[in-house]
């Protein structure tokens, strides 16, 4: 392992352990039981063999949408309609398991589809960033309202149940994905999610393509003069993203937490990738990592919450501080050119030994 990515790790958990005592510190200001609310926080998820699934089941979406941004933002590529691809993976995952009702072929056939509708999703920023020069972070921001607001309408006139309140018909029990540990929610789609972070990473670090993603977004104008095709790249990075986040969407839906699509509003899951991708240094393999750490606090806090007098509030400020200290540049700059001089000193050496 390099000086940087020694480094960037580092730096990642200094950034953690830094937020965590700040919020501890308000914690101690704001609250009659500190002691009480930290322990909570900590120990709370490992307290019962619910609270340890809700983690994992919280860990799913984040893992789908961190590795689809991961993806993206490696190329450079600041597309943010990963929430709108969620929601309408979602939404179309919903719409077959309400239809088909075969065993193996419904759900199949439903994260398929809600995988592809994501990809064209994410694609569309994409389209008009090339054929017209248009942000693309301007627009994949504003084309997430286009996705919940044609969810609203497929809710209301296409698949809402009349005798259920802003929800839709019952999904086939044929199309849900399979509980693997009983007691709790935790299901398939955890391992869905690992094998798409593991092939994520091997598709950027391991293949000529990927590689022409993270050279192109390190340095454009240098992949344009070696040939590359910035084009194919846009593309590609950001058909592969929209398809992980709208299959999370998918995977979502037929989880056991639903029994029939109620999305009227966006789930913010698409934001909270940019902290997972923010935490994973852009890298999928380290997005379970990361989605593991952030579903564990949010797990903490809510138990937190419900047995003391402090708020779900602590857990933003926490995340806040965390990305504002890794993407914060000086930062511990002066260590990183420490370590650098110190490793081309000691390479320096050897060339001279040798």
């Amino acid at each position: 392992m390099n000086s940087a990515k020694r480094f960037d790790i580092l730096r990642t958990i200094l950034s953690v352990l830094i937020a965590l005592v700040i919020s501890f510190a308000i914690i101690f200001v704001v609250s009659e039981q500190p002691v009480e609310a930290i322990k909570n926080l900590l120990i709370g998820p490992l307290t019962s063999k619910r609270n340890m699934g809700n983690v994992v089941e919280s860990m799913i979406p984040l893992i789908f949408t961190g590795t689809g941004v991961c993806i993206m933002f490696s190329a450079n590529q600041i597309n943010l309609a990963g929430e709108g691809a969620f929601h309408v993976g979602g939404l179309i995952a919903s719409c077959i398991a309400i239809k088909m009702t075969a065993d193996f072929i419904s759900p199949v056939a439903a994260l398929l589809c809600a995988g592809i509708v994501g990809a064209l999703f994410t694609a569309i920023p994409a389209i008009m960033k090339i054929a017209t020069t248009a942000n693309e972070l301007v627009s994949s921001l504003m084309i997430n309202y286009i996705a919940l607001y044609f969810g609203n309408y497929m809710l209301n006139n296409v698949i809402g149940d009349p005798k259920a309140s802003a929800a839709s018909f019952k999904l086939n029990e044929a199309a849900k994905l399979p509980v693997l540990l009983q007691g709790t929610r935790v299901h398939f789609g955890i391992i869905i999610a690992i094998a798409v972070a593991v092939l994520g990473y091997f598709f950027l670090y391991r293949t000529r393509t990927g590689y022409e993603l993270r050279l192109t977004g390190e340095n454009e104008e240098f992949a344009r003069y070696s040939g590359i095709s910035i084009v194919k790249v846009i593309l590609i990075s950001q058909l592969l993203g929209g398809f992980v986040a709208g299959l999370g969407g998918g995977v979502e839906m037929l989880s056991p937490i639903y029994s029939r699509f109620t999305w009227t509003s966006l789930l913010g899951y698409g934001w909270d990738a940019i902290i997972i991708c923010t935490l994973s240094r852009k890298n999928p393999l380290y997005t379970p990592f990361a989605a593991l750490f952030l579903a564990y606090l949010r797990t903490g806090a809510s138990i937190m919450a419900r047995r003391t007098d402090v708020t779900l509030e602590i857990v933003q400020i926490t995340q806040g501080i965390i990305i504002l200290l890794i993407v914060a540049e000086q930062f511990l700059s002066k260590y990183k050119h420490k370590l650098i001089a110190k490793e081309a000193k000691a390479a320096l050496k050897e060339e001279e030994a040798a």
